[in-house]
């Protein structure tokens, strides 16, 4: 066992509840001590739910251990049903609970009830949370549809299958879930793309619907699927069952979107051609229209669940003009679409759910960006990177009041606007000589975007540039050309790390540079220095290393 400050994924019971909280007529009643309860706040806090989950546990003491802890399980079911009248119940254990070996699906079996009661299985130490959101939610759908899908066999066998009715074609749409990153908008781009192409909605699983409703997913004429983490299991299920196809590809990015538009028109046997020339599609538009020098060959690396990770890597490398120097996912059960992914890109996917593996390879490669989790987000800030969120595990901020999707054509745009505008702060670098020695880009100034009043450089800089007897400070735009040739192309030698230490006119010449990419400047020509074994850092070996990473 591992101890660790930060996890990509909570325990299964959490993604259980993902499930029942994004139904109607739905509760969960959870085996687990007092102290579990805090799985609460990431509804009402992160998400900014504005009621509690549909969730009721047993909160068993110490002092209960020595008693009947499965009658308490018993009476809790019992007062649950009894107060809050759902249409079903889920019940399980959490990983505390799961210790004591009681027995809650024989338990709340034996109570009778008059709803359905769906037992969950979910092994605490072997499984996490995106596992037991699908299992949960494929549970819903086995049990909940079962009576229709037997019928449906029946027929088949008696060769009294019905016709499908005729008129326009319907779909579910599945996978949006609480507490998912970006669902909630990601839904309504999904609904809008649909109601373009004339196909109607039979119903959405699990965000919304009752238990009534979900036993009618056989209805449908086929499935969207957005989530495969969530959904991927029960779509396949429906498909067995009820013959529904499922679409394979995910709307993210432009040109993904645009072949998703082209799979749903196949499934329903419409004309995409119609709703795809009325849609407006900046994000490609803005992409090829930017300077360059912001994203052609900017190293990106990529970190996140399995479905975002992958898409993202495509949009980079395929939309963006990015370089991808790094891929990864947390997600184990789709390790081999990471694997597949990265290797078409050169790489060697990353899969782990241990962060400090992850911050270890982002320090090694010193990308330009990175998008990733709100670890990610973590771990560039402290490293002085570029950062956008992509994927779950999230905070309150990716939870944004405004629309914000990721999918479709309108999250295409909002990609671009996450990953470019702040990449661009940082690439500006004809600012350097631009704004050297600016009055808001001394080294005293303190980034103007968190309030601090600008300071006259004097201040900051006792002894004047012009002052300085050093000829570097006197004429800044000549000292790019102290890069020789000679010196700029040779490959650092494979020296043993030592100390470096800053000569007071080089640490002059670095406080020149602005604020946003200083940090960037200085890591770089201290690694560069320690790998030549430079003890002292010039001017010289500022620029000399300033020639290097940009070759």
């Amino acid at each position: 066992m591992q101890l660790t400050l930060w996890t990509y994924e909570g325990p299964p019971h959490v993604g259980a509840m993902r499930i029942a909280t994004a139904m109607r007529g739905l509760h969960y009643v959870l085996h687990a001590p007092q102290g579990d309860t805090y799985a609460d706040l990431l509804f009402t806090m992160i998400e900014r739910r504005d009621r509690r989950p549909p969730v009721t546990y047993t909160t068993f003491q110490a002092r209960d251990l020595g008693g009947d802890t499965a009658e308490l399980f018993k009476t809790a079911v019992r007062e649950a049903h009894a107060r809050f009248q759902p249409e079903a119940l889920i019940v399980g254990a959490s990983c505390t609970a799961e210790l004591i070996q009681d027995d809650p699906a024989g338990l709340a079996g034996a109570l009778d009830l008059p709803v359905p009661v769906i037992p969950l299985e979910l092994p605490s130490y072997q499984k996490k949370e995106h596992w037991g959101a699908a299992e949960t939610f494929y549970q819903l759908v086995r049990s909940l549809c079962g009576p229709a899908a037997r019928a449906r066999r029946e027929a088949r066998a008696a060769g009294e299958l019905p016709a499908r009715p005729a008129g326009p074609r319907r779909c579910n749409v599945l996978g949006p879930a609480a507490l998912g990153f970006r669902h909630r908008d990601d839904l309504a781009e999904i609904r809008r793309l649909l109601a373009a192409l004339g196909i109607e909605i039979h119903h959405v699983a699990p965000l919304g619907i009752s238990p009534r409703e979900l036993a009618t997913l056989g209805e449908a004429d086929f499935n969207v699927v957005l989530y495969p983490e969530i959904a991927g299991t029960a779509a396949a299920w429906l498909k067995r069952e009820f013959g529904q196809p499922a679409t394979t590809v995910l709307p993210y990015g432009s040109r993904a979107t645009e072949a998703f538009v082209r799979e749903v028109a196949a499934l329903a046997g419409v004309d995409p051609e119609p709703a795809l020339a009325a849609e407006d599609r900046r994000a490609r538009w803005y992409a090829a229209s930017v300077d360059s020098t912001y994203l052609t060959g900017k190293r990106v690396f990529i970190f996140g669940d399995a479905t975002h990770a992958v898409a993202a890597a495509k949009v980079a490398a395929g939309e963006m003009g990015f370089e991808v120097v790094g891929l990864g996912s947390y997600s184990r059960e789709f390790a081999r679409e990471v694997r597949e992914t990265a290797a078409s890109l050169g790489l060697e996917a990353l899969i782990t759910d241990d962060y400090l593996d992850v911050e270890a390879r982002i320090a090694e490669l010193q990308p330009d960006l990175v998008l990733g989790t709100q670890m990610e987000r973590h771990i560039a800030k402290r490293l002085g990177l570029p950062c956008a969120v992509i994927s779950a595990p999230v905070h309150v901020q990716d939870f944004p009041a405004r629309y914000a999707p990721q999918l479709g054509f309108e999250g295409a745009n909002v990609l671009f606007d996450t990953w470019v505008h702040p990449l661009m702060m940082g690439l500006e670098e004809h600012l350097l000589g631009m704004f050297r020695g600016d009055f808001e880009f001394h080294e005293g100034a303190a980034p103007s975007h968190l309030g601090g009043p600008a300071r006259p450089a004097a201040q900051a800089l006792p002894e004047p540039l012009t002052a300085e007897p050093q000829p570097q400070a006197a004429e800044p735009a000549a000292a790019p050309a102290r890069a020789t040739p000679a010196v700029a192309a040779a490959p650092i030698a494979a020296a043993a790390p030592i100390d470096t230490r800053w000569a007071p006119e080089a640490e002059r010449e670095l406080g020149k540079i602005p604020f946003f990419v200083r940090g960037k400047a200085r890591r770089n020509t201290e690694r560069y220095a320690s790998e030549l074994g430079v003890a002292t850092i010039t001017v010289e070996t500022l620029y000399d290393a300033k020639a290097h990473y940009s070759r």
